[in-house]
């Protein structure tokens, strides 16, 4: 299997070797590494891009527990440069840890976070009621949050009972293997388009003010 260097590492930039490299479809070819740092489409959020060298990674998935990258031309086994693409890595980690403080926050008035779906234009996060939920406004979702993203609290990953954590300061924790902010300050201004009642559960949209 796949070493999943990005669980641990927020580095862009490493040398691995291939481990298999084969034809696709649609011109295209599936590479395995021995370790990457790409992380696959998952958990609502998009999968990484950049280059092994000189060819385009354009997709990467999970296959069967493998991590499989999709190429737009062949790769040589052997040693190779891995380099992601920074500004898209940035901006989806940082949609992927918004949704994360919105449900931190909703936790906070009887929500259970469900699910989420962290692509830009599209980002949203589902929460089951608990015990006694209150009435969340986009408002006081807007407040809490921000309040969140100046205090600038920093990440903390760990493993509990072989899954991989993250939470941010005193917030609660949660599983997830995607990646995520250094620091709560990075997401930057986080804009509340939407809490709504839907059969008993809450959906929340939101966008986030830049994306860059």
């Amino acid at each position: 299997m796949t070493d999943r260097v990005y669980f641990r590492s927020d580095s862009l930039e490493m040398n691995t070797s291939v481990v298999s490299c084969r034809a696709h479809e649609n011109g295209l070819y599936r590479i395995v590494l021995l370790a990457t740092l790409f992380h696959p489409q998952g958990g609502g959020q998009p999968s990484d891009k950049g280059m092994i060298n000189d060819v385009n990674v354009v997709q990467v998935f999970l296959d069967q527990g493998e991590v499989v990258h999709l190429t737009d031309g062949p790769v040589e086994i052997g040693v190779v440069i891995l380099k992601v693409d920074a500004a898209w890595r940035k901006l989806h980690t940082r949609y992927h840890s918004a949704g994360h403080l919105i449900t931190a926050v909703s936790e906070r008035y009887g929500w259970v976070g469900l699910k989420g779906n962290h692509w830009p234009g599209e980002s949203r996060v589902t929460l089951n009621p608990s015990n006694n939920p209150i009435s969340l406004t986009e408002q006081m979702l807007a407040i809490a949050v921000a309040e969140l993203v100046t205090q600038n609290l920093p990440r903390v990953i760990a493993e509990k009972d072989g899954k991989r954590t993250v939470r941010w300061g005193p917030l609660a924790e949660s599983a997830c293997g995607g990646t995520h902010v250094q620091t709560t300050g990075e997401i930057g201004a986080v804009q509340i388009i939407r809490a709504r009642l839907k059969k008993g559960q809450l959906s929340v949209q939101y966008e986030l003010s830049t994306q860059e």
